[in-house]
């Protein structure tokens, strides 16, 4: 109970210094080490362990994060991203244009990061809503929906990529399974429900008048779409060709490129290639584009070494033993358990990122004690940092300004498809868990 108490204590610390506007990064270093003493760990031990928590959360993501979000910057400079959309709601035509930006919505959330993917087809949305006189949540709960799901779910994305470095998971698997996850959640939170808020129509504002692009000549299509999908196609192999094919070098050259650093790098490099150099990009500016997306990306990271210290101090004080009797006092799965803590902790905190790290290191241990499939954690854990999203979320307050949404408005729109997205993904893990599990 002593030691409950005090994993609860330094949770409420986390959340308080949260509320108070302090650095993730700072506050989870700061609530780690004084837990780490309470927990009983000598000062040395303490030392080793953050040494520890640093050296093997980077060890598994760093190269994996960075070139992710290089990749996503070359695609949205080059225009890349906005061809991606372009083309698939010229190709599926005004009268799906729902389940054509769902697709967007899928196509870019992979390689960009919310916020970016958010900014880059903003335009989009407004354009087609004047074109069509759709009410403008018609449009923007399916885009949303799929850029949300994969930023929670589906790996380059920085939590995904932690819990599976954390958890011992195989990226491969969790990306598979991830996608299968990512389809019914986008449907039914996109779509489906974007046709249930028909009520919710605010007056559109005045944003991106008579513009359509922000890129007079953007690449061709298909090389838009080889080089940003190119991570997932070769991720995919990788699994096909460890389960199907034998041991040889076809086999093992599979599995090499399938690897999401080694995939990662080469749809970088193919990037920089296709959509830079082959079409006038001089290399200053390249170098313009990786040097913004690696400080873009920095702060994540910090945040994220910070998580994987708090991580480590819960590991190496023995806390796992507590944990597993606390979720079988409860009489939950792992699965459940893994769910429940990170709605609570994305709820209180606001931020689905820092959600993922506090939650990595509570229920993390249930996967050794349990027997609980590392995949499918990550993806519990995923399902529930999407949870009730409210006003200590800044996406929130980002959907609520552009959309021209009152607070009411934005509750039973932003949130409702935030709390489905997870709900749906939980039930999802819980069905895969039955059949894989």
């Amino acid at each position: 109970m002593v030691t409950f108490l005090i994993i609860a204590a330094a949770i409420a610390v986390q959340i308080f210094l949260t509320a108070r506007k302090v650095s993730p990064f700072l506050s989870l270093l700061l609530t780690a080490i004084p837990m780490g003493l309470l927990l009983g760990m000598s000062p040395q031990e303490l030392l080793k362990t953050i040494d520890h928590g640093v050296g093997s959360t980077l060890a598994g993501l760093a190269l994996v994060i960075i070139l992710g979000a290089v990749l996503g910057k070359v695609l949205e400079e080059s225009g890349a991203a906005e061809k991606i959309a372009t083309t698939l709601v010229a190709t599926l035509g005004l009268r799906n244009i729902q389940w054509a930006l769902l697709l967007t919505g899928f196509m870019v959330g992979i390689p960009l990061y919310f916020n970016a993917g958010f900014i880059i087809l903003i335009p989009l949305i407004f354009s087609l809503a004047r074109r069509t006189g759709l009410p403008i949540l018609q449009l923007a709960i399916p885009t949303v929906a799929s850029l949300s799901t994969t930023h929670c779910f589906l790996p380059p994305h920085p939590g995904p990529v932690f819990l599976v470095n954390t958890f011992g998971a195989d990226m491969g698997h969790t990306l598979m399974y991830g996608v299968v996850l990512a389809i019914p959640a986008v449907v039914i939170a996109g779509p489906w429900l974007a046709r249930r808020m028909k009520a919710i129509n605010p007056p559109m504002l005045e944003l991106f008048a008579g513009s359509t692009t922000t890129h007079q000549s953007p690449p061709g299509a298909w090389s838009s779409f080889l080089i940003a999908l190119s991570p997932i196609w070769l991720i995919g192999l990788s699994v096909l060709a460890d389960g199907v094919l034998p041991k040889g070098i076809l086999r093992e050259t599979l599995m090499f490129l399938g690897n999401p650093t080694i995939a990662l790098l080469l749809a970088t490099v193919a990037a920089f290639y296709w959509l830079g150099y082959r079409r006038g990009a001089a290399l200053e500016t390249q170098t313009r584009w990786l040097n913004a997306a690696i400080s873009g990306i920095s702060v994540i990271l910090l945040i994220i070494t910070a998580g994987g210290v708090f991580k480590q101090v819960l590991v190496d004080s023995g806390v796992g033993a507590t944990i597993a009797e606390l979720s079988r006092t409860w009489q939950m799965t792992p699965l459940l358990f893994a769910w429940i803590a990170t709605a609570l902790l994305r709820v209180m905190i606001g931020s689905s990122t820092v959600a993922v790290l506090t939650a990595a290191g509570v229920v993390g241990p249930l996967i050794a004690t349990t027997g609980a499939s590392p995949e499918l954690m990550v993806l519990a854990v995923g399902c529930g940092s999407v949870f009730g999203s409210h006003v200590n979320d800044s996406a929130f307050w980002m959907f609520k300004e552009f959309f021209n949404l009152s607070m009411k408005q934005t509750f039973l729109s932003w949130t409702v498809m935030e709390t489905t997205i997870s709900l749906i993904g939980l039930a999802g893990v819980l069905l895969l868990n039955m059949v894989v599990g």
